[in-house]
């Protein structure tokens, strides 16, 4: 692999973790002119994101699959070039059922990213934790912008274009990259820079179970704060915020902002110290905080919000790096489609939960209490990982690969 196919391989793999967060939670903003757009109920129209919600984790272990099979590279072109494609026949939607199959070809689109995208970096990195941190921010950034890119574009020009504008950034990039494969100026590389001793039996068996149980809880809760917070914030603040979808969709990024820094701090943490101290201990704090959101209003409320989005995000550089040092690299797509399909495949759970939360009470104090009851199964859960058998600490390797995150 050459150093500009390096360099290109780990540009697409940032830009795209951003732009699939993007685009994947896009509707949850949108949901709210809908109801007002359609005049139908939040809890009917929430219901229309369960089938592209479950595609993002069941078709990540096929796209990991083909990723180790096949090609990263190709899948990653496959994954812009779907995934605009869904969220532009998302825009182009006239009532629940077109809005429910193009959510569904958003969502299976989607489910390539994690699976292929995460392998193609960490196949790269020297220090993996670093570069799973920088990785992360990208990701952050998604996440936090969607709302108001979600937002604004729906305030400003119609919700039909906070679908429209992203899709087509999408799909320009899935051309852009088809046309750098084809010309053989990004390829594949054929295994990883910095090789790592292989676990015992027993500590894979065990990681295994153990990391399924915190995966799954770890899924609701992302699922459900990214799915509950713009309603959460419109019911809780919306005097604060005023009129419209931009002020929620500014104040749920500006939640998720704050958690990029960290999230880099803790990739730069999991190449020192113990992974699973970092893991547990971030579980841990979410426990209080979840409890706090289901009652609090106002300023208090956005900052327990903000301390669970930052402990959440200081985990995945942990957690990636633990699935990598249990799964043998020739099946580390595989293991990060299984991973994703544990994780986001709860989000029709969390989907269904949110509205029959929301359709009995009318608020989300239950559901809060809910996660926070999740986040302690996790945390105990962790407890029970392997030791480290190498004190967490990643011994220093050169390599030759020019990118700045993965050195």
């Amino acid at each position: 692999m050459t150093d500009t196919s390096a360099r290109l391989s780990i540009g697409f793999s940032w830009v795209g973790h951003t732009l699939m967060h993007i685009v994947s939670a896009l509707y949850l903003t949108v949901v709210l002119a809908l109801e007002k757009e359609w005049n139908l109920p939040y809890d009917e129209l929430i219901r229309l994101w369960t089938l592209g919600s479950l595609l993002i984790g069941l078709g990540a272990p096929l796209a990991g699959w083909l990723g180790d099979r096949w090609s990263e590279s190709r899948m990653m072109a496959a994954f812009f070039l779907v995934t605009g494609a869904g969220a532009v026949a998302s825009g182009l939607a006239d009532g629940p059922t077109q809005m429910l199959w193009a959510l569904a070809a958003l969502g299976l689109g989607s489910s390539i990213y994690h699976p292929v995208g995460m392998a193609w970096m960490v196949r790269n990195a020297t220090n993996r934790g670093k570069a799973l941190g920088y990785l992360g921010i990208f990701g952050t950034v998604g996440v936090a912008s969607a709302a108001v890119v979600a937002g604004g574009l729906t305030q400003w020009f119609g919700w039909r274009s906070a679908f429209l504008v992203p899709g087509a950034v999408c799909i320009a990039l899935g051309v852009a990259l088809s046309v750098l494969i084809a010309l053989g100026i990004v390829g594949d590389r054929g295994g990883d820079v910095k090789p790592q001793p292989k676990a015992s039996r027993d500590d894979v068996i065990r990681a295994f179970f153990v990391l399924s149980v915190t995966m799954v809880c770890a899924g609701l809760m992302f699922n459900g704060m990214m799915i509950v917070l713009p309603k959460l914030f419109e019911a809780r603040l919306g005097h604060m915020l005023g009129e419209g979808t931009l002020g929620v969709g500014g104040l749920v990024t500006a939640v998720y902002l704050v958690a990029a820094i960290p999230q880099l701090i803790g990739g730069h943490m999991a190449d020192k110290y113990p992974l699973k101290r970092i893991y547990a201990i971030c579980l841990l704090i979410q426990i209080p905080m979840m409890a706090a959101m289901a009652v609090l209003l106002d300023l208090p409320l956005v900052f327990a919000a903000a301390l669970v989005v930052i402990a959440s995000q200081v985990q995945i550089p942990a957690e990636n790096l633990l699935l990598a040092r249990y799964t043998p690299e020739k099946y580390r797509g595989l293991a990060y489609g299984a991973k994703f399909i544990l994780s986001f495949g709860t989000g029709p759970v969390a989907v269904q939960l949110v509205a029959l939360v929301y359709e009995r009470t009318g608020e989300f104090v239950v559901f809060y209490v809910i996660l926070s009851v999740l986040a302690a199964v996790a945390f105990l859960a962790a407890l029970l990982l392997p030791a480290d058998r190498d004190g967490g600490k990643a011994a220093p390797v050169r390599t030759p690969t020019p990118v700045a995150a993965a050195e």
